[in-house]
């Protein structure tokens, strides 16, 4: 089933899609991202309806805050990816601050729909936004995801597992917290 899925950059014209998308989880419904950009206050009173308005004003900013898969021609699946800059919550994390000072995009977010998961589609959004990030400059990548081996349940797996990255050539570079790693991918 991965050769009928395809992949594009989540821009405006594809709105109703990537709201399909977000709409089909529950803290995606309400959060769509913006726990990563907005201060936790903003956030928090924005939950539902005003951080549905804030992300419509973001996928209409020149540069795509993501890639969105399509299985055939239905939505599928979403991952976040922009430059780890525009991330206020990453700019205020003990456990997520910088290893160093390179400039990274940062990899935050997936949703995939319920009716395509356990179908490696989370795996073929990371690559994808692993191309996007390269050809928009990326010199490296960072994400924070789950170590699954060492997290008492599932939990919320929207920052991808562990293993996922480091079979697509991520490695760890920190551990501030007990299940989740930051790792890292050069991409130059």
């Amino acid at each position: 089933m991965p050769d009928r899925f395809s992949f594009v950059l989540a821009t405006a014209d594809r709105l109703t899609d990537i709201e399909l998308v977000f709409d089909g989880c529950a803290g995606g419904r309400n959060c769509r991202c913006a726990y990563w950009y907005l201060p936790n206050a903003d956030y928090k009173a924005g939950w539902g309806a005003g951080n549905r308005s804030w992300f419509r004003d973001l996928v209409t900013q020149p540069r795509p805050p993501g890639i969105l898969g399509y299985h055939d021609d239905e939505p599928a699946g979403w991952c976040g990816v922009a430059p780890r800059a525009v991330f206020d919550r990453l700019r205020r994390s003990k456990p997520f601050a910088p290893v160093d000072d390179r400039p990274v995009w940062s990899i935050n977010c997936f949703i995939v729909r319920k009716p395509f998961r356990r179908q490696g589609l989370s795996r073929l959004l990371l690559k994808h936004a692993v191309e996007f990030a390269r050809g928009n400059g990326a010199e490296c990548l960072e994400a924070y995801p789950v170590d699954q081996r060492r997290a008492a349940g599932t939990g919320d797996l929207y920052p991808g597992t562990l293993s996922i990255f480091l079979d697509a050539g991520f490695a760890e570079v920190a551990r501030r917290l007990p299940t989740r790693p930051i790792v890292r991918l050069d991409c130059r």
